[in-house]
Parts: structure tokens; C-alpha cells; sequence
């Protein structure tokens, strides 16, 4: 056998090895994680755990219903402002601003707050929102996870409108159809399926957030659903509850741990169903 290609032959089995050994560290660690919180989590659930609010410090039982609400009463207003910002964003991406300069820095501002730190953003929020309202709030939770999903949404819109062939846009432009029309009518329903999946995945980033709502929504230990008002929310929980030194506090924290992880795996999985749909070549 030629030298060289001995030679490359062994790197090449070298570099699969290697590969193969850091998938399978990676996958090991992730199932010890996933092994921990499905023995501990589960072994939390109770019917309890749904229907009683937080517990005092010292006080036995209790459970996360306040701030389950919480989460998805937040998160709900989340989606309601990020999903027709980040649609129409990425239209004019898409269909307008496909060379100016205000699409260049949006593409630059919006890469820039995907990969921004939460906690950041939790910051800016409580910098010009709270402290000038002097309390924390729902509404300011929500914009704070508004402000990490709109980015997401933008971003998938605009990549799955660039997937409609131009030849579709021609046929609906000879129509006689308006510019407006052939991007909502045409472009945007032959690429719905993945703008609702850019839109699941911003949902699911969101939901499990801590930093944010810890500068802006707390927490709070009562049933509340004054969105004016600190409130009660499952990333802060879990965050208080795993830090404690009461035992019933640490496992409602492992239950809501395992909440938020099957909310989202179910949201990944719904995603990646409707990902799944034909796409337009």
C-alpha cells in the first residue's frame, strides 16, 4: 500500500475514533442528566404539586400551581408580542429589504441578540422599565422573554421565505398581484410550516429563561394574576426552591425542572413534525 495513503488512511480512522468518543461523552453525560431528572423529578409529581401554591419557608407540602400560571400567563404574552413582530420583520427582510441598509443592520442587531446573554436583557429591562415603575411585574417579564424570542422568530421567517423559488413570485406578479399580497398570500402560506416551527422554537427558548424574570417578574409565594405585580414563575422557583435548605422545597423544584423539560421536548417535537412537511424547492 502507497505510504501517503496509509498515512491518511490512519488519520482518518484516528479522526472517526476521536469523533465517535466525544459524540459518546457528550451522549453520556446527557442521559446521566436526563436518568437524574426523569428518578427525581418523577418521584416529585403529585396532584399536589397542580393544585396547592408555594410553600412558606419551614411549612410542609405545597406546590407550583402559582407559578405554572405564572409561567404561561407571561410566556403567553411573550408569544403575542414576538410572533407578528418577528413575522413582519422578516418579511420586509425577505421582500423589501433584500439590499438596504436598514435590512443589513437588522440582520446585524437581530444576529447580535440571538447570541446576546439573557441576563443582559434582563438588565435592560429593569434599567428602563422597573426601576422607573419602581416594582417588578409580569408585563416586564414578558417583555424581557419578548425581547429573546423576537430575534428567533425573525430570523426563521426570513430563511424560510428565501426558500420560496422565484419563479413562484414571478406567477403571482403576472397575475397582476400587489407586492404586499405575493409576500403574505404566496410566500409567507408556502413557508408556513416552518415560520410556525421558528415560532415553537422562540417559545421554547423562552420558557425555561431565569435571568430575565429574576430582574424583572421575581417571584411570588402567592397566587397572583396581576400581570402588574410580581409573579410567580417556574424558571425563578426552581432556581429559589434547588438552592434551599428544605427538603419538600428542593424536590417541587426538581418537579418543576421536569415540567419545563417536557414542555419543551413537546415543543421540539412538535416543531420538528411540522419541519418535517415538504419544503418548496
Amino acid at each position: 500500500m502507497n505510504p501517503v495513503y496509509r498515512r491518511r488512511l490512519w488519520s482518518h480512522r484516528i479522526g472517526i475514533a476521536l469523533s465517535i468518543g466525544a459524540m459518546a461523552i457528550g451522549l453520556l453525560f446527557l442521559g446521566w442528566i436526563l436518568f437524574t431528572l426523569l428518578l427525581k423529578g418523577f418521584s416529585a409529581l403529585s396532584l399536589t404539586m397542580f393544585t396547592a401554591t408555594t410553600p412558606a419557608p419551614g411549612s410542609d407540602g405545597g406546590g407550583l400551581i402559582n407559578a405554572i400560571v405564572g409561567s404561561l400567563m407571561m410566556v403567553g404574552a411573550a408569544t403575542l408580542v414576538s410572533t407578528p413582530v418577528g413575522i413582519l420583520a422578516g418579511i420586509y427582510l425577505a421582500e423589501y429589504g433584500e439590499e438596504s441598509w436598514l435590512a443589513q443592520v437588522t440582520r446585524f442587531v437581530t444576529d447580535i441578540m440571538l447570541s446576546a446573554p439573557s441576563i443582559v436583557i434582563g438588565l435592560f429591562v429593569y434599567a428602563i422599565y422597573v426601576a422607573n415603575v419602581k416594582h417588578f411585574s409580569g408585563w416586564a417579564g414578558s417583555f424581557a422573554i419578548s425581547l429573546i424570542a423576537v430575534p428567533v422568530v425573525v430570523r426563521t421567517t426570513d430563511n424560510m421565505l428565501k426558500l420560496v423559488p422565484n419563479s413562484l413570485r414571478e406567477a403571482a406578479f403576472s397575475l397582476g398581484a400587489p407586492r404586499w399580497k405575493v409576500a403574505l398570500m404566496v410566500r409567507l402560506r408556502a413557508v408556513k410550516a416552518g415560520v410556525v416551527t421558528g415560532v415553537l422554537l422562540a417559545i421554547a427558548r423562552i420558557s425555561g429563561e431565569t435571568a430575565p424574570l429574576l430582574f424583572t417578574a421575581l417571584n411570588n409565594q402567592f397566587f397572583s394574576a396581576n400581570m402588574n405585580a410580581p409573579m410567580a414563575n417556574l424558571p425563578v422557583v426552581i432556581y429559589q426552591f434547588a438552592m434551599s435548605p428544605y427538603d419538600n422545597w428542593r424536590e417541587l423544584a426538581w418537579g418543576g425542572a421536569l415540567l419545563i423539560t417536557f414542555s419543551v421536548l413537546g415543543l421540539n417535537i412538535l416543531s420538528r413534525t411540522l419541519f418535517s412537511q415538504k419544503i418548496p424547492n
